[in-house]
């Protein structure tokens, strides 16, 4: 249960700079907006709690085959910080072009509003969609699953410090880390701003694998997804795109056709109504 407990541990410094950025910067709030991501993050977190309770017996069986006993150690808990970022790198980017993954993903994104309180907006279709899939290396590598899940944990706090519009460049920073600047860029449509910056802590592996871009002062972000949902229903938010993709599924033709819905290029259930 380590990520639930990191995170709410923090919760209270969470409110905190969402309390702070709202008073000081209230034109990047819309209080529905808000409300709704502070309901999705409850069923999100939810979730994910019943997920790891059921998980954990089959991610411990899986440790049993690891391929090294890995002792905690600073050299070992960095090289797992490193990993596991990598390993989001991948997940977020798969999140971004494989439709399954994006169904669930696509509710962090459908916000038209940036600010600190974006961070809360997740699905509570992780587990379904198989987040947790992108971690079994680390724990088959020889990194017990509670390690593997603080690490998870403490990556997704980092995270939620980079959703703000209030925070510019940060000079020598954004040449190694994921900044505000950067995922301002990740949660734009704006055409060469699309499908970048996948980064969770590190930019650099943006920078190796081709999928990094610039925030550029003339060219100001558009938050949202293609064709917008405009709405503030958390449960519309959640499985709008689910219901897209199931009645999408079945109306291809073929094997093949199913599949290529399913996991092909994600389409927009907004595009599409």
């Amino acid at each position: 249960m380590s990520i639930e407990i990191i995170l709410l541990a923090l919760s209270p410094i969470f409110l905190a700079f969402v309390c702070y950025e709202f008073i000081k910067f209230r034109r990047y709030y819309n209080i529905k907006d808000s409300l709704a991501n502070a309901v999705l993050a409850l069923m999100h977190q939810g979730a994910d709690a019943i997920a790891l309770l059921i998980l954990m017996p089959f991610f411990y069986w899986l440790y049993e085959y690891r391929l090294f006993d890995i002792e905690l150690s600073v050299v070992n808990v960095l090289f797992a910080f490193l990993l596991q970022d990598f390993l989001y790198y991948w997940f977020h980017k798969a999140s971004h072009h494989i439709h399954w993954l994006w169904a669930a993903h696509v509710a962090h994104h459908s916000s038209t509003k940036m600010n600190f309180s974006t961070a809360f907006r997740q699905s509570l279709m992780y587990p379904i969609a198989g987040m947790w899939v992108f971690w079994l290396p680390m724990i088959l590598l020889g990194y017990d699953p509670i390690t593997v899940f603080t690490v998870v944990a403490l990556n997704l706090a980092y995270q939620f410090f980079v959703h703000t519009q209030v925070v510019g460049k940060l000079g020598w920073f954004e040449k190694v880390f994921n900044t505000p600047s950067h995922h301002r860029v990740h949660h734009s449509i704006n055409a060469g701003y699309l499908d970048k910056n996948f980064a969770g802590v590190l930019i650099i592996w943006d920078k190796l694998f081709g999928t990094y871009a610039v925030e550029e002062p003339s060219k100001p972000c558009k938050y949202g997804i293609v064709g917008q949902l405009n709405s503030d229903n958390p449960f519309k938010i959640t499985f709008h795109q689910w219901a897209y993709l199931i009645k999408s599924t079945y109306r291809a033709k073929g094997v093949k056709a199913k599949l290529n819905v399913l996991f092909g290029y994600p389409t927009s259930a907004i595009k599409h109504k």
